[in-house]
C-alpha cells in the first residue's frame, strides 16, 4: 500500500476525508468507533508486512487512515503522526525520502517554479527497495521499511533472474533505489487497473520461496544517490549494466504541458508494468548523506485520477418507478471520480441492498461502471451503530398508483414524468421538477387531472411565472390532439414498439376487446406480454381513466 511504501502521511491529511465534518457521536461511541478502526488498520498493516497481503486497495487504505486521523482530531484523541511502519533490521546506506504528491496541474506548475533539468518517469506500482553493490557484487537488497531501515530481502532478490548480480565500472560500488514490480507486457492502466501487482511482489519477497512469481519480477531504478548528475548519462550507464527500464522511461520535459501529455499517454497506452501516476524529478539533488524521509524536495508525484473512492453513506432512500419497481438509492458524502461529482448512487433492488448490507454511516467503495455510471462495489467499513431504514410496506406493481395518495407519491410522479416524455405525449419542457410544482399546488387526483387546469390556475401557480403558466396551458391544449396511440402509451400499456407500429386500433373499445390470442398476432408479443396487456386494459383503474378521457373528448376514448 502507498503509505507503506513511502508516500508521506502528510498527503493524506489533504484528502476529502480530512475536511469532512465531525461525526455526531457521544464520547463513548466516538471512543468505540476510533478503537475499531484503529484495530482494522493495524490488522491490514500486519497482513501486509507479515504476509504481503493487501485486503484493500491503496486508495481505500489511505482514505480510511485519513478518516481515522480526522476522528482523532474531532474528539481530542492523541494523533499519531506517522503510519505504523515496522522497525527494519537493516539500515539503508541512503535514506528513502518518499515522494510528495501534487493533486493538479496547477499544483505541479507551482512545484516546478524555479526548478530546471526536469525529467518525468512512470510511477511504478511496485515495492521500493535499496540495492547495495560492493566490489561489483550485489551484497544487499533492503525493503523500504520506514525509510531509514528495512528488512533484508537479499536471499529472495538473488532468485530474481532479471536482477543483475554483478556490475562493473562506476556501479561497482554504488547504492541504487528503485521499484520491484511485476512484469506485465501490454498492461493498459486505464482499462486494467493495478491488478494487485504491488501486493503480489511484496508477498513473494516476504515468503521464503516463490520462484514462479519471482521470475516475473523486475526492477525500475529511479534513484542513484551520488551517481552521475546528468540523468541521461545515468540512464545510459544503468542500461548497460542491465537496468534498462530507467533509460527507456525517463523523458526530459520543459513544462507542465509536456508532463500532462506523457501522463495521459502512459495512462491509456500499453506498458510493461502497472502504474498509478507519474514522477517528476530534478537532476539537482543533494548528496545522499543529506537524504531524510519526507524531505525529497527535488521529486514529486502526480497520480492518475482515482478509479475508485471511499464515500460515507449519508442516507438510504427508496424510489418507486413507473412500473412499480422499488429501487434503493444511497445518498453519499460527495466524492470526485474522473470528471464526475458523485453523491447519489443507485444500488439497485431491495434484495441487492440487503445483500450488500449498507446502512447510513457506512464507508462504501464507489467506482464508475460502463458509460461512466457510478456504482457501489462493496462496504469497506461499517459503523458500530447501524440503523437501516425499512423498505416500503406496500407492494407496487405496473397496475398501482394511477391515483394519487401519500404512499403512491413516488410511483405516481414517475408515471407523470413518463407521460410527458417524448415516447408518450411529448410535453416539451415539463419534467419531474415541474410536475412536483403542479401537484403540490393543485393536488392531482389522478394521472390526467392536469387536463382540467385553467389558464388562471396555471398563471397563479406558486413556483411558476405567469408567462410559464400560460405556456403550459397552451401545451396541455395541444396535447389533446395527440394521436390515440400516444394516449395509450401515456397510460403505461406495456406494448413493444414493434407492436405499436403494427397496431391498427384507433379506439379504446377495440383495445379492450382484444384477447391474448389477438395480441399475439402483433410482432414482438408473446404469451406472457399478451396476458399482461389483457389484464392491463381491463383493470378497473385503467378503465376508469379511459372513461374519464372519453368524457373530455380525447380522440379514441369518446363514446359516440
Amino acid at each position: 500500500m502507498a503509505i507503506r511504501t513511502g508516500i508521506l502521511i502528510i498527503t493524506l491529511l489533504y484528502s476529502a476525508w480530512a475536511c469532512a465534518a465531525c461525526p455526531v457521536w457521544s464520547p463513548t461511541q466516538a471512543q468505540q468507533e476510533i478503537a475499531r478502526l484503529e484495530q482494522q488498520i493495524s490488522q491490514w498493516n500486519d497482513d501486509y508486512w507479515q504476509q504481503g497481503a493487501s485486503a484493500v486497495s491503496d486508495d481505500v487504505y489511505d482514505t480510511l487512515t485519513a478518516r481515522l486521523e480526522t476522528w482523532r482530531r474531532c474528539f481530542g484523541v492523541e494523533m499519531s503522526t506517522t503510519p505504523a511502519l515496522p522497525d527494519g533490521t537493516q539500515n539503508h546506506p541512503v535514506a528513502h525520502t518518499g515522494v510528495e504528491k501534487v493533486r493538479s496541474k496547477a499544483a505541479l506548475q507551482k512545484w516546478m517554479h524555479g526548478k530546471s533539468a526536469l525529467w518525468v518517469q512512470p510511477k511504478i506500482d511496485g515495492v521500493a527497495v535499496t540495492l547495495v553493490y560492493r566490489h561489483g557484487e550485489l551484497t544487499q537488497v533492503i525493503s523500504r521499511g520506514n525509510g531509514l531501515a528495512g528488512e533484508d530481502w537479499t536471499a529472495n532478490a538473488r532468485q530474481i533472474p532479471s536482477l543483475p548480480k554483478k556490475v562493473t565500472g562506476v556501479l561497482a560500488n554504488s547504492v541504487l533505489q528503485g521499484e520491484l514490480f511485476l512484469h506485465r507486457p501490454g498492461h493498459i492502466q486505464k482499462k486494467m487497473g493495478g491488478m494487485n501487482a504491488r501486493a503480489k511482489v511484496a508477498g513473494a519477497m516476504m515468503r521464503h520461496r516463490d520462484a514462479a512469481l519471482l521470475s516475473d519480477v523486475s526492477l525500475f531504478v529511479w534513484s542513484w544517490p551520488d551517481g552521475p548528475k546528468n540523468l541521461a548519462e545515468r540512464g545510459k550507464l544503468l542500461s548497460q549494466a542491465g537496468f534498462a527500464w530507467a533509460e527507456k522511461y525517463s523523458i526530459a520535459v520543459n513544462n507542465a504541458d509536456d508532463i500532462e501529455k506523457l501522463r495521459e499517454r502512459w495512462f491509456t497506452s500499453a506498458l510493461p508494468f502497472a502504474t498509478d501516476g507519474v514522477v517528476v524529478r530534478s537532476e539537482r539533488e543533494p548528496e545522499g548523506k543529506r537524504w531524510l524521509p519526507g524531505q525529497g524536495s527535488w521529486v514529486v508525484a502526480w497520480k492518475y485520477p482515482p478509479v475508485e473512492q471511499v464515500a460515507e453513506v449519508k442516507q438510504i432512500l427508496f424510489t418507486v418507478g413507473r412500473t412499480g419497481k422499488v429501487a434503493v438509492v444511497a445518498q453519499l458524502e460527495p466524492v470526485q471520480l474522473d470528471d464526475k461529482r458523485v453523491q447519489r448512487v443507485n444500488i439497485g433492488s431491495v434484495r441487492r441492498w440487503q445483500a450488500l448490507d449498507i446502512a447510513p454511516g457506512d464507508q462504501v467503495r464507489v467506482s464508475l461502471a460502463g458509460q461512466g455510471i457510478p456504482r457501489i462495489d462493496d462496504v469497506v467499513w461499517r459503523g458500530q451503530v447501524r440503523e437501516k431504514p425499512l423498505p416500503p410496506e406496500k407492494t407496487f406493481t405496473p397496475l398501482t398508483c394511477f391515483y394519487a395518495s401519500p404512499e403512491c407519491r413516488e410511483q405516481f410522479m414517475a408515471r407523470l414524468v413518463w407521460l410527458s416524455s417524448k415516447q408518450a405525449l411529448d410535453i416539451a419542457g415539463l419534467g419531474e421538477a415541474g410536475w412536483r410544482v403542479l401537484d403540490q399546488a393543485w393536488h392531482f387526483e389522478h394521472l390526467f387531472s392536469w387536463l382540467e387546469l385553467t389558464p388562471e390556475q396555471l398563471q397563479n401557480t406558486a413556483g411558476l411565472t405567469p408567462a410559464r403558466g400560460v405556456q403550459l396551458w397552451h401545451r396541455f391544449e395541444m396535447v389533446r390532439e395527440r394521436p390515440f396511440i400516444r394516449w395509450v402509451t401515456a397510460l403505461g400499456m406495456p406494448i413493444p414498439k414493434s407492436a405499436l407500429k403494427a397496431a391498427s386500433d384507433d379506439t379504446w373499445h377495440r383495445v379492450q376487446e382484444r384477447d391474448a390470442r389477438s395480441w399475439q398476432r402483433l410482432p414482438g408479443i408473446g404469451a406472457g406480454i399478451a396476458g399482461r396487456l389483457v389484464t392491463y386494459a381491463r383493470h378497473r383503474d385503467v378503465a376508469a381513466l379511459a372513461q374519464w378521457l372519453g368524457e373530455r373528448r380525447i380522440s379514441g376514448f369518446a363514446q359516440d
